[in-house]
């Protein structure tokens, strides 16, 4: 019998193709290369593409109307209405386009203006705590007494239609998660010894709560303006279906989706094709708010729920 020696240097791993790979892609962006990151953040992309792009990419004039063409079935790539035209002849296409445009606009708007409302206040109730905290906790309590929808549609009605209107409508009660949030934090945070430091070397509450405070609630505050998106994106379509969002002239997803319901068995692509936009728009967008999650918590790093 012979007996084999292993050399040192086929005792060495041979790396693998993949761990080559890895190896090349910095250690910064590895977190952002999951799937459901890459996947709901491609989605996004295309929504901004979209909307950006919209005057560019629309084959048609959104609100044009032709009744010689109206209720023309998707075209597909056989003619000029690749998606069909609607009631009164407007291309479905381009009003899906020019959707994304309003759905973008107000999804931003409404997550910057509740987060820099709610991290504020947040951050000032946690910070002082005692009386003012007691103030604004009291005050989230009461506006979050109030349905979601129900309080939108009420001021809505209240102050009439108006894309400022509704940005407001949709911020009113948006704001409470950021403030919820950013208390808790800021709670631990005022007790850190970075903190008492500054404090010690004169700083004054407002520079300590810029500088230190605040800082460290801006990756909680993106995790919640993510979903936020979504949420928003929702609210204005459920707004525009009941026929209470921006005015009617302006095309918007639940628009369209209200304008195909009385044709929904006779013509299926009026209602079809906007409900599919909010349906992959909003999956898009909580795919990438749950990876942005994933990162940002360090409880699910070190749980290791958030690996997968």
């Amino acid at each position: 019998m012979t007996s084999s020696t292993i050399s040192p240097e086929a005792a060495v791993a041979v790396p693998t193709l993949g761990t080559e790979r890895a190896s090349r892609i910095p250690k910064v962006l590895r977190p952002w290369l999951k799937p459901k990151i890459i996947a709901g953040g491609s989605i996004v992309a295309l929504l901004v593409v979209m909307g950006l792009l919209a005057p560019a990419i629309s084959p048609f004039d959104p609100n044009k109307q032709n009744l010689l063409s109206a209720m023309q079935a998707p075209q597909w790539l056989a003619g000029p209405h690749v998606l069909g035209t609607d009631h009164v002849g407007r291309d479905i296409l381009s009003r899906i386009f020019y959707g994304a445009r309003i759905s973008l606009v107000i999804a931003v708007t409404v997550v910057v203006i509740s987060g820099a409302v709610g991290v504020g206040l947040g951050a000032i109730s946690g910070y002082f705590a005692g009386k003012i905290d007691f103030m604004i906790q009291k005050l989230v309590e009461v506006i979050w007494a109030f349905p979601p929808l129900l309080l939108a549609i009420a001021i809505m009605a209240f102050f009439g239609q108006g894309l400022g209107i509704l940005i407001v409508a949709l911020v009113a009660q948006r704001w409470i998660p950021y403030c919820r949030v950013a208390r808790g934090q800021a709670l631990s945070l005022r007790t850190r010894d970075f903190v008492d430091a500054a404090r010690s070397l004169g700083a004054r509450d407002g520079r300590i709560i810029v500088k230190h405070i605040l800082p460290n609630l801006m990756q909680a505050a993106m995790v919640i303006g993510t979903f936020a998106m979504a949420t928003a994106i929702i609210s204005e379509a459920s707004l525009s279906f009941l026929g209470l969002g921006v005015p009617p002239h302006i095309p918007t997803w639940g628009g369209m989706l209200a304008d195909g319901r009385a044709y929904i068995s006779t013509a299926w692509w009026l209602a079809l094709f906007p409900g599919l936009c909010i349906f992959f728009t909003v999956l898009g967008i909580n795919l990438l708010g749950d990876g942005m999650r994933d990162i940002f918590d360090p409880r699910l790093k070190r749980s290791g729920q958030g690996m997968g």
